[in-house]
């Protein structure tokens, strides 16, 4: 029996067995930072309990997964609530595009309470949308959804960066993050 071995060039080695290059990608992910958006409620809730033009009021806001329950005493406090909740949550580097306000609920007496959903993760509406757009651009670069992330692959590593680009100056209205940019 012979056994041929293909030859590496001048060293005399075997070569290694062909396996598949893969191609250059990334993902087009939306993340929030849990302990910054605690942080960002505990200094609201401490403001809130010290400002004289709460005083006496039931102005709070609750944090349960990923709602932010808002409540006030009326309209104009629960505006007040949330300037405050937003003003934290940017100081603390959360990108409030990621905040999904609800309806304004009345609970016992003239007291109101809002829902806020904190979005994680790229939609599935929006997946479909930065797929679409990668597609009609006509670039050399794949989109594929894999869950609640989006990841490009192409051929080019310059391509996957005008894909960011394009990516960056199409969708505006919520916050994307590019991680694990592979070659």
């Amino acid at each position: 029996r012979s056994r041929r071995v293909i030859l590496d060039g001048f060293r005399g080695l075997p070569r290694p067995p062909h396996r598949k290059i893969p191609m250059p990608s990334f993902d087009v992910v939306s993340e929030i930072n849990q302990v910054e958006v605690n942080n960002a409620l505990d200094q609201t809730n401490k403001e809130v309990s010290t400002r004289f033009d709460f005083k006496g009021s039931d102005a709070r806001v609750e944090h349960k997964d990923n709602v932010l329950t808002l409540y006030a005493d009326d309209d104009f406090k629960l505006s007040q609530v949330t300037d405050i909740l937003t003003g934290k949550l940017t100081k603390r580097g959360v990108d409030i595009r990621s905040l999904k306000y609800g309806d304004v609920e009345k609970i016992s007496g003239n007291k109101v309470k809002q829902a806020v959903t904190v979005r994680q993760g790229v939609e599935q509406e929006l997946a479909k949308k930065i797929v679409k757009t990668i597609k009609d651009s006509k670039m050399k670069v794949q989109g594929s959804i894999q869950g609640d992330v989006v990841r490009v692959s192409g051929g080019k590593r310059d391509d996957l960066q005008g894909a960011i680009a394009l990516i960056k100056q199409s969708i505006t209205d919520f916050p994307l993050q590019y991680k694990n940019f592979r070659d």
